[in-house]
């Protein structure tokens, strides 16, 4: 609805089994009027690694 009506979505990502069903599920979510131009998406993550760390949040989405 906030994409609709001209707004920002906002979106924040923890780890775990989520990754993994964002990855299959949110290309499709992210189609017409809920294209991502105007989402702001946060990684929620508790740990302070590089990407690149096994136990990175954003890492394993980058790979998913």
């Amino acid at each position: 609805a906030a994409a609709a009506a001209g707004g920002r979505f906002s979106l924040g990502l923890s780890g775990g089994s989520l990754v993994g069903i964002l990855a299959r599920d949110l290309p499709a979510a992210a189609a017409g009027p809920a294209a991502p131009a105007r989402w702001l998406v946060a990684f929620c993550d508790e740990r302070l690694v590089p990407p690149e760390h096994p136990e990175s949040t954003a890492g394993a989405y980058k790979v998913s």
